[in-house]
């Protein structure tokens, strides 16, 4: 066997570690919350040793931003996708309609979020990591508004597309951590499409023109 092959198989190996440790870092997490949980107990549960999860991962703060890395990666793509569907324009209520059709509303993920949320909060230097992460979504959210704002106007409240990839978020926000106490996620999608849509059109119809009473 040459030494390149022998590197594919260590690289080819590391990554299926890394990944195992990942799901069952998230399974342990959303069972127990993030403050309960020890590094132990994950490599338990993926079935490896410290030193495997030590060529890894320094931390389990670490660990945990490797799966918000996923999953913010995950919903700016469902976001971007939908979007991108009207081309340079956007049709704001059909898109919306996409998006939260899409969109992901894992309950486990959130919980695990959210504990971690407060966790950060607690802790100056991984808050800041966090929002350093939650900038890199709304930049993505941000940028497709961009690219639409000659062709589709946003509310002028929210102070061009920033504000409005801020309010997209908080609206986010808001309706997932209704969701984590009611469990209704139908309900959880439908009313994310009504504040949304509100948000984004400042009561215009479909063709970007303002209603009249």
């Amino acid at each position: 066997m040459g030494v390149g092959e022998t590197t594919r198989r260590v690289t080819r190996r590391r990554v299926r570690t890394r990944a195992n440790l990942l799901d069952a870092a998230f399974a342990v997490f959303a069972a127990k919350g993030f403050g309960h949980v020890s590094i132990e107990e994950v490599c338990e549960a993926a079935g490896y040793s410290r030193g495997a999860f030590y060529s890894n991962f320094d931390s389990l703060d670490e660990l945990f931003f490797a799966l918000y890395r996923q999953r913010a990666d995950l919903i700016a793509d469902q976001v971007a996708g939908a979007l991108a569907v009207d081309g340079p324009g956007l049709d704001v209520p059909a898109a919306v309609d996409r998006v939260t059709e899409v969109l992901l509303l894992d309950r486990d993920w959130l919980l695990v979020k959210t504990d971690f949320l407060v966790h950060a909060a607690r802790d100056p230097a991984v808050a800041a990591t966090l929002l350093e992460h939650r900038a890199r979504l709304r930049a993505a959210i941000a940028d497709r508004l961009a690219r639409a704002r000659g062709h589709t106007a946003l509310p002028a409240v929210l102070g061009g597309t920033e504000g409005a990839a801020h309010a997209v978020v908080a609206a986010y926000d808001g309706v997932t951590t209704q969701l984590l106490l009611d469990r209704d996620t139908e309900h959880a999608r439908a009313w994310l499409g009504r504040l949304l849509t509100a948000l984004l059109t400042d009561g215009s119809d479909t063709t970007g023109q303002r209603t009249t009473a």
